[in-house]
């Protein structure tokens, strides 16, 4: 009877737990402060903290226009409407949704550019490429907003104020109007700078009462949702979060339900990280075609420069870059530099660019131009000495590479080449020329023993030597100092050889590599000289 009665017991606990559950099911959304500070849901075993940069007038930034009045347009049903005004044509009366011919007429100097989504996309894409000295992992949450994860960097940038700080001021001089803002998850952050709310929460405590007051439109729902909700009376997340959860995703669906379980932290929120192409091209496009070299070598080093910092925040190096000179009527002329090492210096590229553009013929004016960068590979940092003596200036010197460098970009690369060693024994066969500017080496290097030695000058035929008692004459008669070294190879071809080279010493102190064939007719030749 008593087992029976504990089993009663135990069924009706199950079923008040079912009912709990069932009940806590239609709650609202969020429970009170202290009940979520007590209660955190899901957050990582690792805090994250993301910095939002929400960009409301990138269509206008990505013009990068901003000393004269300036307008941009949008077709809107056949008709040019106003998108975005900078702030003097806006002084001037011209506001979105006007139509052209309306901002015309209040301001006629006015600039009107047609928005164009191609532009805005690469003026996001070179901005996160330059947030990427900030943080590893940056990511392109929509049209007009960059995430970056930033808990690993603090520490690097001197604290969570510094690097808003620095991020804020780079935004500025680039000429960009953002919206900043830090939160623990990147959905909370989103929307907390489109509310431009400068906030800056590290803790999950604090995130729910500043998401409350925030209205509708900073959580980018459709059209359609705004208006019911509104016709509800719901007007900020707050209201939103006091709906029950069962009614609000029955009504508004369960997406909407996840994005603020997800900016409250109570659903993981993963995100892509964007990375920037490990090869760089850049364009620049000219308003009117343009001849005066001096011009073109200033926007050269433009994009020299841009290409230096991209090589910069990856710690590569490159051996090539080309040059593309577009022209409206004839084909574009193109140009392309090679150098002897790795590296990512734009004034050392300008430099050789200026020899090089001293012999470019230019067809016609130019009216773009693109830089593209060659295969990039890990540059080491080599280290300068100190010098401390006040009075001594460092003077400027090259080295023999640089030297080669000059004379490729003065006279061609065709016309300077390097040596490279070939897996050969045959002297005359053991090397060949290699390109020094950015080219592959021809053959690979031959393993040489280290007590090998080899003349630098080879003769270009071998030369017959007269003999005198059975010694090679040369200058005199000449002394045998090491040998022999039998070289017996080149038998599958027509060029095979045997003979015993030996070194040996003329009357006057040159040093002469020498053998002998080992055929019927055992004759001497000089193969080198030594010095």
């Amino acid at each position: 009877m008593q087992a029976r009665e504990g089993g009663a017991a135990s069924g009706s606990k199950a079923r008040h737990k079912r009912r709990a559950a069932d009940v806590q099911q239609l709650l609202p959304l969020a429970a009170p402060e202290a009940e979520v500070e007590s209660t955190p849901a899901v957050q990582p075993a690792s805090k994250r903290l993301w910095f939002c940069v929400y960009l409301p007038e990138l269509p206008l930034d990505a013009t990068g226009r901003r000393h004269s009045p300036l307008a941009v347009v949008e077709d809107q049903q056949g008709v040019h409407r106003i998108l975005l005004a900078n702030e003097m044509a806006a002084a001037a009366g011209v506001l979105p949704g006007q139509s052209a011919n309306a901002a015309l007429a209040l301001l006629p100097e006015i600039e009107l550019e047609e928005r164009s989504t191609v532009v805005e996309q690469q003026t996001l894409e070179a901005l996160a490429t330059w947030l990427e000295q900030f943080s590893s992992f940056v990511s392109i949450a929509s049209r007009d907003v960059l995430l970056l994860e930033i808990a690993g960097s603090l520490r690097l940038f001197g604290g969570l104020r510094h690097l808003r700080r620095r991020v804020a001021s780079g935004l500025e001089q680039q000429g960009f109007a953002a919206s900043l803002s830090i939160a623990p998850t990147p959905l909370a952050a989103t929307w907390l700078a489109r509310g431009n709310r400068r906030a800056c929460i590290r803790k999950f405590a604090n995130l729910l009462p500043k998401l409350r007051s925030l209205p509708l439109h900073c959580l980018d729902w459709p059209p359609a949702a705004h208006t019911a909700l509104t016709g509800m009376g719901v007007t900020t997340i707050g209201d939103c979060l006091r709906l029950p959860r069962e009614a609000f995703a029955k009504r508004f669906g369960a997406g909407r339900l996840i994005e603020l379980d997800r900016a409250l932290g109570r659903l993981p929120d993963p995100r892509a990280s964007w990375r920037s192409p490990e090869r760089f091209c850049a364009d620049y496009e000219m308003t009117e075609e343009q001849s005066d070299r001096e011009l073109l070598l200033a926007i050269c080093q433009e994009l020299l420069e841009a290409h230096e910092q991209f090589l910069l925040t990856r710690q590569l190096g490159t051996q090539r870059i080309d040059f593309c000179f577009y022209h409206l009527k004839a084909p574009a002329t193109k140009l392309s530099m090679g150098f002897t090492r790795p590296d990512r210096s734009a004034r050392r590229f300008a430099e050789l660019l200026g020899i090089r553009f001293e012999r470019l013929s230019l067809p016609e004016p130019v009216i773009a131009l693109r830089l593209q960068g060659g295969p990039t590979q890990l540059l080491k940092a080599e280290s300068s000495r100190l010098s401390f003596d006040r009075r001594s200036r460092p003077s400027e010197c090259y080295s023999m590479t640089e030297l080669a460098e000059r004379l490729a970009a003065r006279f061609g690369d065709d016309a300077v080449n390097g040596v490279t060693t070939v897996a050969e024994h045959r002297p005359q066969k053991a090397w060949r020329q290699r390109a020094l500017s950015g080219g592959k080496t021809i053959g690979q290097p031959a393993f040489m023993r280290p007590d090998l030695k080899r003349p630098l000058w080879l003769l270009p035929e071998p030369a017959h030597l007269p003999v005198e008692a059975g010694l090679p004459l040369h200058f005199g008669r000449v002394t045998l100092l090491e040998g022999p070294e039998r070289l017996e190879t080149g038998w599958w071809d027509e060029d095979g050889i045997a003979r015993d080279y030996y070194m040996a010493v003329n009357p006057r102190g040159m040093r002469l590599w020498i053998f002998r064939n080992r055929s019927r007719s055992a004759d001497w030749y000089l193969d080198g000289i030594f010095g």
